[in-house]
């Protein structure tokens, strides 16, 4: 499958004059701890001493899975198309997180198992009526997941047209986290166990069925280990389509927010493919699902917030961006010793 991507790693040419700026602010040195490094990445991904963030937006992907059918997760798969049809009312916690703090959302249909009512907020993008179950066959077929990737491409190009340098992607789909947790073995090596969480809140029993099901996933599909072939296999048409916007959005140099587990499974597979990709990413904040905290130790980062969040929808985006600001504001805005007269 060919992927027409050309990501290049983040220029140096203006870390020392950034740093200095950043070190001449009115403040100890490195008082604003995580903050400066913030500042400094986004100054680096812009290439600009003074950045901004302009109609920052977050797109859902929402997408069904076959695999639901083993009852791996504790709700029903037409949950689904129930909180797409929520995040279009404006009533899911994404909805209200992103009016709160000013972000565009849009969300995509890229394979719900329903026919969704159109609204002007939904692109319909349905590769097909859901995946198909990984215990049986690959989720979805080589063209599939190709076009899903494409397609998440031309998502994060027509918002970089309408003027977004600052875009986060979430996603929707009942099953997803098993999917993830596949995405994470195949292409980390961690032991199954490390990947593999509660999702919508499984109990014990249900949490070790979910395990057995996986377990028996990779052993229907041995040595899968090549990116696509793994995306393929055990992805969801969701996680395809934000693989493929995280790959075009680093390409158009824009500041990428990311999610939790699902969405950190997606960037590990644009990770594998591209590995500057990682350059443009800030991660938002540290899941409460387990394998997202060792998704964050295998990419060696450092998450903004805490809040034991295991929610999805872009939830942590949102919460996070806040602080995306007040770096650039820091950056912009605040007194250096000098324009302060302030001793140093």
């Amino acid at each position: 499958m060919p992927l027409d991507f050309s990501i290049a790693p983040l220029s140096s040419a203006l870390r020392s004059a950034l740093q200095h700026k950043i070190d001449q602010k009115t403040k100890p040195l490195g008082a604003l701890g995580q903050l400066e490094a913030l500042a400094l990445q986004i100054g680096l991904i812009q290439n600009s001493l003074t950045p901004s963030l302009d109609k920052p937006c977050l797109i859902v992907f929402a997408g069904d899975h076959g695999i639901a059918e083993a009852g791996v997760s504790a709700y029903p798969q037409a949950v689904t198309a129930q909180m797409v049809a929520n995040f279009l009312a404006g009533g899911a916690a994404i909805s209200v997180f992103a009016r709160q703090h000013g972000m565009e959302l849009r969300v995509v249909d890229a394979g719900v198992n329903a026919d969704l009512d159109s609204h002007p907020s939904l692109v319909g993008a349905k590769i097909a009526r859901g995946t198909r179950n990984f215990l049986i066959e690959p989720a979805m077929t080589d063209r599939q997941c190709l076009q899903a990737l494409q397609t998440g491409a031309e998502m994060v190009s027509r918002q970089h047209k309408l003027g977004c340098n600052c875009i986060g992607f979430g996603e929707m789909g009942i099953g997803n986290t098993s999917s993830a947790a596949l995405l994470m073995h195949a292409l980390t090596a961690l032991p199954l166990e490390q990947c593999v969480g509660r999702g919508t809140g499984l109990n014990d029993d249900q949490l070790r069925n979910k395990a057995a099901v996986l377990q028996q996933a990779l052993n229907r599909h041995p040595n899968t280990i090549e990116p696509l072939a793994v995306l393929a296999t055990f992805g969801g048409f969701e996680i395809a389509m934000m693989t493929g916007a995280y790959l075009k959005a680093a390409e158009l140099g824009m500041v990428i927010p990311v999610d939790g587990f699902i969405a950190s499974s997606a960037l590990l597979v644009a990770n594998r493919l591209h590995p500057p990709v990682l350059d443009y990413c800030v991660f938002s904040h540290v899941s409460r699902e387990q394998g997202h905290q060792a998704l964050l130790k295998h990419f060696n980062a450092r998450a903004l917030i805490n809040l034991d969040l295991r929610l999805g929808e872009g939830s942590g985006i949102a919460l996070a961006y806040p602080l995306l600001q007040s770096a650039v504001l820091m950056l912009n805005e605040m007194a250096s010793f000098d324009e302060a007269g302030v001793d140093h």
